[in-house]
């Protein structure tokens, strides 16, 4: 079916096209519930499927096709009745802030807190709900192919992006990233016709500037790193991903020194069958013959782990160790590139996916979620909290906040979030991660409970005077 010529222009190849698209999305997804071989693989034809397709289409690259089709996909979504009634309940579909879908439900001008059980099986509420979770289905996508195209560092064109934000769900979150362009960078202003500083400076772009998704690197290079963390978290701008408080991992001396292999992680055990779940999740394959690798095609350069042991070792070996991180030419991976001639991105990525492996996959001695880059970005993240709510008492120090309440003096793990009265012991505080979302700002989409566990800790013991949970105060007052 797929190596058949596409019909001529009109309704009938649109939908042709469209239809393709959806089956590779839908074989993509469900090689999911298959082992890391079998994922890579098929992930690696879906990319083949979508660059063949695009080019059939006459698209430049399957990035553009993903954007036009993903828009044809919404406008069928929401072109579609917005709202059902089902007895005396009416249930409404729109987008908030960022794009996503929301369901309200009302009785007699009333909010309700949830759609009632009974109402959910009335057909037209039950199409509005599938609708609503395709989008956030078609959510997930964009922001996962907006995290690669800064990874890939894809190249857009202002009349690109102009078009882009026309798009109801892709528009929030193209408007809450930073852009890097030739007269620097900006987030996207008059609807694309110009870069917004964080100082109000507009840079105009012509039609045919080329931009693409600024990468941390780009902000740390500019020497105003910490002014746009500072803008960000003052405007409440959600990004879809991780980008101004992305970790960046830049080289170190040692590193340098030893030429062509980083040895950052040597010695770290991890669990075999965690590992390689999470690295195959973030695009690394795993050969028995050549090793743990992630190949950057747009750089022609190919990443290597080296393992003292095997990732498909059996259950009973309780961990596996890392030795090194090597850059090599694709076909001669096994010549390793010096360092510093390794692209300042693509190193940054890999040992962003190393520590990722190392905190989570931990094994043995190992303090989970302890690396220095974790805890810089969530210092950040707290340094601009405190700030914004103008509370003096905490200082950080390294890995820790130091608070000093009213009822005593406290420090709190910016890796673990263990907390500590001074002088005294542990105090238990159990997090309910649910509870942190819509309490607590974080300018970005991702999931990550720890970092709201973090800072909801240190914020309340900030204000420990006004704690009313017993459990806690006991402990605080014993």
């Amino acid at each position: 079916h797929f190596v058949l010529p596409l019909p001529p222009p009109g309704a009938e190849r649109e939908a042709e096209l469209l239809g393709r698209y959806q089956t590779i999305q839908t074989f993509l997804a469900g090689s999911k519930k298959f082992g890391a071989q079998r994922r890579a693989s098929e992930a690696l034809a879906a990319r083949i499927g979508l660059d063949n397709l695009a080019r059939a289409a006459g698209y430049p690259d399957a990035l553009r096709l993903t954007w036009a089709m993903e828009g044809r996909e919404m406008a069928e979504w929401l072109a579609g009745p917005l709202a059902a009634v089902a007895g005396d309940v009416s249930v409404q579909m729109t987008l908030n802030e960022v794009g996503a879908p929301e369901l309200r439900a009302e009785r007699a001008g009333r909010r309700l807190k949830s759609i009632p059980p009974a109402v959910r099986q009335d057909p037209a509420v039950a199409e509005l709900t599938a609708r609503a979770k395709a989008i956030e289905k078609q959510q997930k996508r964009m922001r996962l192919a907006l995290e690669a195209a800064m990874c890939r560092e894809e190249v857009f064109y202002a009349a690109e992006l102009r078009r882009l934000l026309a798009h109801p769900t892709l528009a929030p979150m193209l408007a809450q990233l930073v852009w890097v362009g030739d007269g620097g960078l900006g987030y996207p202003a008059d609807g694309g016709a110009a870069l917004l500083a964080p100082d109000g400076r507009r840079t105009p772009l012509a039609d045919d500037a080329p931009l693409r998704i600024a990468h941390p690197y780009d902000l740390f290079h500019s020497g105003q790193w910490s002014l746009w963390q500072h803008d960000c978290f003052r405007a409440e701008r959600i990004q879809p991903f991780k980008q101004v408080f992305r970790e960046l991992y830049l080289l170190t001396p040692a590193e340098v020194a030893d030429g062509d292999r980083s040895r950052r992680y040597a010695g770290q055990q991890v669990q075999p069958r965690q590992a390689a779940a999470l690295l195959s999740g973030r695009g690394w394959i795993i050969r028995h013959d050549e090793g743990v690798q992630r190949t950057f095609h747009e750089r022609g350069i190919v990443a290597t782990i080296g393992f003292l042991g095997d990732l498909f070792t059996p259950g009973e070996v309780e961990g596996v160790t890392l030795e090194t991180v090597s850059f090599g030419r694709p076909g001669e991976w096994w010549n390793p590139l010096p360092l510093a001639d390794v692209p300042p991105l693509v190193f940054s990525e890999v040992m962003r996916d190393l520590d990722l492996v190392v905190s989570v996959a931990h094994s043995g001695g190992v303090d989970p979620e302890a690396s220095a880059s974790t805890v810089e970005s969530r210092a950040a993240l707290l340094r601009e909290t405190l700030d914004l709510l103008r509370l003096g008492n905490v200082r950080l120090d390294g890995r820790h906040a130091l608070i000093e309440g009213v009822l005593g003096s406290y420090s709190v793990h910016l890796g673990s979030g263990v907390v500590h009265r001074r002088p005294g012991g542990a105090v238990c505080i159990i997090p309910v991660h649910s509870q942190h979302r819509g309490r607590l700002f974080l300018p970005f989409a991702d999931d990550d409970p720890k970092t709201a566990e973090v800072m909801s800790k240190v914020l309340l013991l900030a204000r420990d005077d006004q704690i009313r949970d017993p459990t806690i105060l006991e402990q605080l007052l014993s």
